[in-house]
């Protein structure tokens, strides 16, 4: 095996592991431990509102890598994960009460102005990796698309929490499988932003372990 197979190998097993681990818990979470009631013979339930998003996970681990996968690369994550999120709780929050549905230049506008003043913190210093709020900004955006747009489409997240939300036409909310993934605009930020953290956990951890695992050459192990 090439010094660079040894280098290698231990971190793709790693994440590979990893990998597995966070798709089967957050999807059982999702579908099966935290839920609202059984989905009959689906043999699914329907998820609550705190869920943990497979997808942002991975956004956030792959961004922990791409920022230097040290602690300074979690830091600067963690904090690009909060400020992405809170630009799309901006957007969510205040771009329905400035046009209704069926107009979407007020969310076109809040986009813009929070993708300008995400970028013009870069201003107050290094800190700040602007690089990794864009996605996180985007993938909730994506979440809250996918979930019925609440607070812009009107019923969008439903007219209950539970089953009973499903039970008549026009009271599901309009997000994916029939209304069965309708959520809230704010719990997309609260979803959203714990399903980031967790991804640069993973990160951290994929990192270290990985470290641990992997052969010294020869040279440095004398």
């Amino acid at each position: 095996m090439t010094a660079r197979a040894k280098a290698i190998v231990p971190l793709a097993i790693v994440i590979g592991v990893l990998a597995f681990g966070w798709t089967e818990v957050a999807l059982n979470f999702q579908f099966h431990w935290v839920t609202n009631g059984t989905l009959g013979a689906t043999g699914l339930a329907l998820p609550a509102h705190f869920q943990l998003i497979v997808w942002i996970g991975f956004i956030a681990w792959g961004l922990f890598f791409a920022a230097g996968a040290d602690n300074a690369a979690a830091g600067k994550i963690a904090i690009a994960s909060i400020f992405g999120a809170l630009g799309f709780l901006a957007t969510a929050g205040i771009a329905p009460h400035l046009a209704s549905t069926p107009k979407f230049w007020s969310i076109s506008l809040l986009v813009g102005v929070c993708a300008l003043i995400l970028v013009l913190i870069l201003i107050i210093g290094d800190w700040y990796y602007v690089a990794g709020t864009f996605p996180i900004f985007g993938a909730l955006f994506g979440l809250w698309v996918s979930t019925g747009i609440d607070n812009w489409w009107p019923g969008g997240a439903g007219s209950s929490s539970g089953l009973s939300r499903l039970a008549a036409p026009g009271s599901p909310g309009t997000g994916a499988f029939g209304g069965v993934l309708s959520l809230p605009w704010y719990w997309v930020f609260i979803d959203g932003l714990v399903s980031a953290i967790a991804g640069v956990i993973l990160g951290i951890i994929s990192a270290k372990v990985a470290a641990a695992v992997t052969p010294k050459p020869a040279s440095a192990a004398a």
